[in-house]
């Protein structure tokens, strides 16, 4: 088994034709859409593939330690709204092409009128090991 993170972001990817942002549709499409999440998730929970899936707010702080004593730096480099991250799903499958197949399904959510919306996703596989140097 190898584990993939799925990424959804809010932009930044090529948009699919007919592509409506999600601030545009109805309480019902939006309903739709994060029932569709759940269900999936809980498809792959039956087949043992499932892993951690969550939603993420589009704002956000960058942090980074600036020295004994001294308090974190909550201000510096931003990242564009196209690096925005939405969410994620991390699965766990038997092979590379599972892990395509899934996303594919995945990026069949319903958007505005029900449509699937075809988004992009970001496949990434996750590392188990740090990788070893040999000479």
């Amino acid at each position: 088994m190898a584990k993939y993170l799925l990424l959804k972001h809010y932009k930044g990817s090529p948009e699919p034709e007919g592509f409506v942002p999600m601030d545009r549709w109805t309480p019902e499409e939006v309903g739709a859409h994060i029932q569709y999440m759940r269900d999936f998730a809980a498809k792959l929970e039956g087949t043992g593939e499932f892993v951690d899936a969550q939603a993420l707010a589009p704002t956000g702080t960058w942090v980074r330690y600036d020295g004994e004593g001294r308090p974190p730096v909550t201000d510096g480099p931003f990242a564009e709204t196209k690096d925005l991250i939405a969410g994620w799903m991390i699965i766990d499958v038997d092979s590379y092409e599972r892990a395509l197949e899934l996303a594919g399904e995945l990026s069949a959510a319903p958007g505005a009128g029900g449509v699937p919306i075809r988004e992009w996703l970001e496949l990434r596989p996750v590392m188990s090991e740090p990788p070893t140097v040999t000479e």
